[in-house]
């Protein structure tokens, strides 16, 4: 304690220009003013509301895509709680009232989480963390990186890790029962958006994925949405930008992937860095905007690293959280009072935030490790010369004994004594219609992405031209067969590794869809179903017009149901192709090792497919089993020579004739079975299907819910035996 007091009294005596908490309240033009007194007062369970005062009736009509509001007068006790809020801002005429919502209330006590590996000296990442949140405000878990922030966030939320091990309670409205479907929002701190469609689109498909009911229901819920997150300036913009036309900005990038979550109604939203990469006026706009969600009824809980002092004047409850240790939990400028009793005022120039993190961030010891000796022209560096270690264990130990905390523990136990309204799920949209929106959407992605598609598909016919041109003018003569072996081997292969171009458009849809299912926006099943549904048009696009082009320029035979066959033969091969890139690209999560693996991949079949040595003759191990039955390219190509050769016949001198598959006897291995071309068929037809079986699998175990305890926020619990 000698350590902490004479740390504190240095501390103290190096911030001269620091003030007491009341001479440190600043002028009305900040935004975080409230009621004179209020700053010296601990928070109590006045500020949390009883069961019976609600302030909104809700009732859902039968569809369950209406809600009919009803205001009563505000309780005694929400009227405090909002005593210090920013008054409401004056409505322009026209404007739209913000629907309310009736929010939830989220406790929790004694709440430890553990993570093998998580942290270095220990695995607790969060330790006895105790706090709640109240419909209407705003509560803002702050915290230097690596804090436990996200943590916290996501146990609260119910999506940690399966690994992850959670002791203590958390209490929704006072129960310990899970939250259901699109009772409660989540938006992680990097979300994928479609930049090809608007933003009126994107949240318009993402209320047909999430809600029951028919489709002109869910106009309405979108408008809701845009004008919640002040998105109606935007509405008909794309996201991405198109062309010369600069996409939208980051922060209202951002806020819609927070509408995303709206067009459920949510009672409850989690937002996990909602300023991340902002500048300071974007990361205003967003926290004015969520004030006035919150000032609706919803009841927010985000994470934050750092803010401006307009900011962190917005919010109304923080948890202070260092090395998963909270330092703090209560009004914000409760928490200035805190630090100053603990002798660590905050000067006046300086912004709440800011002081926080630097008196708990233990990465400033570097600084002054750095700075020990380092004097500039206006002395020493004295101001940041501060144990972060002393510092933390003063906070923690001034607060685990002050008032707050007690007020703390009074309110969860008040709000956990009895238990309120069950929250209810809102129904799902059925797997057929979100199958058919996924495929519509796809389709729609894939008429206006013009890198990925329309400029993949002009490559393709350019590329059939170069070899087509080359190889031209072969003629049907037995001497013309090598050539038309090399010009089939060559169009197969080479259409095959152009199509490693569309790696970045697969993986776009895979992060897509991982941020979507996380949510329980979709699934694996309905993610592969409509990506396969929405791929035949493209490439079926590109294999008629690619064998077009090959087919005549070589001089193929001249039969419609070979041409057929050839078409039919390339279709396969792409969507084969296409489920390989799948299951890379799933695996891999990455554009460039993804390329390489296919790079390596495609040589390595196109070594073993026959061409450059005869199947038969290939070494046993590996290259002939099993590379040979694995390449794709050795049916496709088998069966496109089968489709030209078996039934035709050859001069030898003038008065003998050979068969197409005695010709082909030295150059490729066919088989004299009429059926076998079908049969090469649908052994490619399988490979496409066994493919995407492989990348469901990959999906289920590694791209989907980090958490299947979605269902019931007790599944991973442990319950602490204090004996």
């Amino acid at each position: 304690m000698e350590e902490i007091q004479s740390q504190s009294d240095n501390y103290r005596s190096s911030s001269s220009s620091a003030s007491s908490p009341a001479s440190r309240v600043p002028s009305s033009n900040f935004f975080y003013l409230r009621k004179p007194g209020s700053l010296r007062q601990p928070i109590s369970f006045e500020d949390s509301p009883e069961w019976e005062d609600t302030d909104v009736d809700v009732r859902v009509d039968d569809g369950g895509d209406s809600i009919n509001v009803a205001t009563t007068p505000a309780s005694p006790s929400l009227s405090k709680l909002n005593s210090g809020s920013l008054p409401s801002p004056h409505l322009p005429e026209g404007a739209v009232i913000p629907r309310k919502i009736a929010g939830a209330s989220v406790a929790w006590r004694d709440l430890t989480v553990t993570i093998k590996g998580k942290r270095k000296y220990s695995d607790k990442v969060i330790k006895s963390s105790n706090g709640y949140a109240l419909p209407g405000t705003m509560t803002v878990i702050m915290g230097p990186a690596k804090s436990g922030k996200s943590t916290l966030l996501r146990t609260l939320a119910g999506r940690l890790h399966p690994s992850a091990r959670v002791y203590g309670e958390v209490f929704v409205n006072g129960r310990t029962s899970h939250m259901a479907y699109g009772s409660y929002g989540y938006v992680e701190r990097k979300t994928t958006l479609i930049g090809s469609l608007t933003v009126r689109e994107f949240l318009y498909y993402s209320a047909l994925l999430q809600l029951p009911g028919f489709f002109c229901q869910k106009k309405s819920v979108v408008e809701d949405a845009i004008h919640a997150m002040s998105l109606g300036d935007h509405a008909n913009k794309l996201i991405g930008g198109h062309c010369y036309m600069k996409g939208l900005p980051s922060g209202e990038r951002r806020l819609v992937s927070i509408a995303r979550e709206l067009v459920m109604r949510p009672r409850i939203i989690f937002i996990d860095e909602p300023l991340y990469h902002l500048d300071s006026v974007s990361a205003l706009l967003m926290m004015v905007t969520l004030k006035r969600l919150a000032s609706t009824g919803c009841t927010l809980i985000l994470t934050i690293y750092q803010s401006s002092t307009e900011v962190f004047g917005l919010f109304d409850r923080i948890c202070l959280l260092s090395n998963g240790n909270t330092l703090f939990f209560g009004e914000t400028l409760a928490c200035l009072q805190h630090f100053s009793n603990a002798g660590f005022p905050c000067p006046i120039m300086q912004s709440p935030s800011d002081h926080f993190l630097r008196a708990i961030n233990t990465e400033f010891d570097r600084i002054i490790a750095m700075c020990k000796n380092w004097q500039d022209d206006n002395g020493d560096f004295s101001s940041v010369n501060m144990d972060t270690a002393v510092a933390i264990r003063t906070l923690e130990a001034t607060y685990k004994s002050s008032a707050d905390a007690a007020s703390v523990e009074t309110t969860i136990l008040k709000l956990t004594e009895k238990e309120g309204p069950a929250l209810k799920s809102k129904g799902k949209a059925s797997n057929a219609t979100r199958v058919a929106v996924l495929t519509w959407r796809s389709l729609l992605v894939v008429s206006r992405e013009w890198k990925h598609y329309w400029l993949h598909l002009i490559l393709y016919i350019l590329l059939t031209l170069c070899i087509g041109t080359v190889l031209s003018g072969l003629g049907h003569s037995l001497s013309s067969v090598a050539t038309r072996v090399a010009a089939i081997f060559v169009f197969v292969s080479f259409c095959s590794l152009l199509s490693i171009a569309r790696v970045p458009a697969l993986l776009k849809e895979i992060k897509v869809y991982a941020c979507e299912e996380s949510n329980q926006h979709s699934s694996t099943l309905v993610f592969l179903l409509a990506q396969f549904l929405s791929s035949i048009p493209f490439l079926f696009l590109i294999s008629i017009s690619s064998s077009l082009v090959f087919y005549f320029l070589v001089g193929l035979e001249d039969q419609f149901s070979l041409l057929m066959y050839f078409v039919l033969n390339f279709f396969m091969t792409l969507l084969v192709n296409e489920g390989i890139m799948l299951v890379v690209t799933t695996l891999w999560q990455d554009v460039f090792s993804s390329v390489m693996t296919l790079l390596c991949i495609h040589i390595v079949m196109m070594l073993s497919a026959g061409y450059f040595r005869i199947r038969n003759a290939l070494p046993g191990p590996v290259w002939m089993y099993p590379m040979s039955y694995i390449a794709f390219h050795t049916y496709s190509i088998q069966g496109l020579l089968e489709n030209e050769y078996l039934g035709a016949l050859f001069a030898v001198g003038q008065v003998r004739t050979i068969s197409g598959f005695q010709a082909l006897q030295n150059v490729y291995n066919i088989s004299l079975d009429n059926n076998s071309k079908w049969n090469n068929l649908l052994v490619l037809f399988l490979m496409a299907v066994g493919y995407r079986v492989f990348v469901f699998v990959l999906l289920c175990f590694f791209v989907g819910r980090e958490v299947s305890v979605l269902k019931s926020f007790k599944c991973n619990r442990v319950t602490t035996n204090t004996s």
